[in-house]
């Protein structure tokens, strides 16, 4: 029997990227307040690799509980920057700023993934990537802000390295695919040691 796969996010990448790799599937977005989760889990001190992982295990209990058969793959992505974290921008200005802050600067983006299966988590993965930003004018982080915001503004930290933002950055030290929000690599190797998808 085929043990169907869902993917418990809403992100437009990360379910490219599963296609792109030959993965059927299926995208179920559950609702969960993350800002809340996540001002809770901020407010108890937790490093934000267990944010991160605490975030996907939440999606994918959130699809599981009405899909028990299939493996839920739950994500999630947070950027660690000078002893916190970083959001997806409000707005124009708060992309500014994040921007503006980072640049010249290091910071540290985090990729969780939870698969659930029959009710229970029986993977988990958190990849790690360093990102080390160009001392960027004002002037080509406004242009860019304003030539990107429909796409940045779904993304932590106000830049997408698979478009322009890559030319925001001086290094990046890590796997590709996490810096994109998943750490697929670990993730199909699972899937494929169980023997759900082929390999």
């Amino acid at each position: 029997m085929i043990t169907p796969i869902v993917l418990a996010s809403g992100s437009s990448i990360r379910a490219q990227l599963l296609q792109n790799a030959g993965i059927e599937f299926e995208v179920t977005v559950p609702r969960i307040d993350e800002e809340a989760i996540k001002a809770a889990l901020i407010a108890e001190h937790a490093s934000p690799r267990d944010i991160a992982d605490a975030l996907a295990e939440m999606k994918a209990r959130k699809v599981a509980d009405k899909r028990p058969d299939a493996m839920v793959i739950g994500c999630d992505q947070v950027l660690s920057f000078d002893s916190g974290l970083l959001s997806k921008p409000i707005d124009r200005m708060d992309a500014a700023a994040q921007l503006r802050a980072m640049r010249g600067q290091r910071h540290m983006l985090l990729s969780a993934a939870v698969i659930y299966h029959d009710g229970k988590p029986i993977w988990r993965h958190v990849g790690q990537v360093r990102l080390r930003m160009r001392n960027v004018s004002d002037a080509y982080l406004d242009g860019y802000i304003e030539r990107n915001w429909d796409d940045i503004r779904h993304s932590v930290g106000a830049y997408q390295l698979e478009a322009e933002g890559v030319r925001l950055f001086h290094s990046i030290e890590g796997d590709y695919f996490n810096v994109l929000g998943i750490p697929l690599l670990e993730l199909l190797a699972f899937l494929t040691l169980r023997g759900v998808i082929d390999g």
